[in-house]
């Protein structure tokens, strides 16, 4: 596949909720390196777009193509490529950072050892709290659990449900950084948020869902 073709693209794609439509006509293609921020109201159908790019819905109408070919909800193809963080952490309040990551790696079948582990929490500053109960920390602290999955996912698609939600200065530099190493190593990443993205304007694309409602 050359260089300049998508990684992947999305073709006329539509979202209903009941009688409602949530947006149609959707399109865009990223090619390696490019990053998709997706705004609009709450409720005009963000989340159900990354979801739909996540594999674990289907589009009303249109089709996602990856890396040229089709792929559909569930798709074994899509589960390899994408690392999906939803606007919630989804923290199991009982297990320390460390184990929250362990669990994680072993449900998406990954391999992180406990030193992997640890270099991804220093990543993200959370070193001298990675053996503290997820209930005990802040919400950024939790936030930046999250981003230490994504250090330590080879996945070539990030979706990001609101990246930005709850981090401080701090947290938002550490958030560049993992992106610019993502973009910089070939990747992709969708994210929906309500502020600005923290990555270079040349990498960036834009798309308004309010402008795709009832087109």
């Amino acid at each position: 596949m050359p260089l300049s073709s998508p990684l992947l693209e999305a073709r006329s794609l539509a979202a209903r909720r009941g009688y409602a439509t949530l947006f149609q006509g959707v399109s865009f293609a990223l090619v390696a390196g490019g990053v998709l921020a997706v705004s609009g109201p709450n409720g005009c159908g963000k989340t159900t777009l990354l979801r739909m790019l996540a594999g674990l819905a289907a589009p009303a109408e249109g089709e996602i193509l990856l890396g040229g070919t089709r792929v559909h909800p569930f798709d074994p193809r899509l589960r390899d490529a994408v690392a999906f963080n939803g606007h919630l952490p989804a923290l199991k309040d009982e297990l320390t950072a460390i184990e929250n990551l362990a669990a994680w790696t072993t449900l998406e079948n990954e391999r992180a050892d406990l030193q992997g582990i640890d270099r991804a929490l220093d990543r993200v500053a959370l070193g001298k709290r990675s053996r503290i109960p997820a209930r005990a920390l802040s919400q950024g602290q939790r936030r930046r659990i999250g981003l230490a999955r994504l250090a330590l996912s080879p996945r070539r698609l990030w979706i990001l449900d609101e990246p930005l939600t709850a981090l401080d200065g701090d947290g938002v530099d550490v958030l560049e950084a993992l992106l610019a190493a993502q973009l910089d190593g070939g990747g992709i990443v969708v994210a929906a948020s309500h502020q600005a993205l923290p990555v270079a304007a040349e990498r960036l694309h834009r798309l308004d869902l309010a402008l795709a409602h009832h087109r």
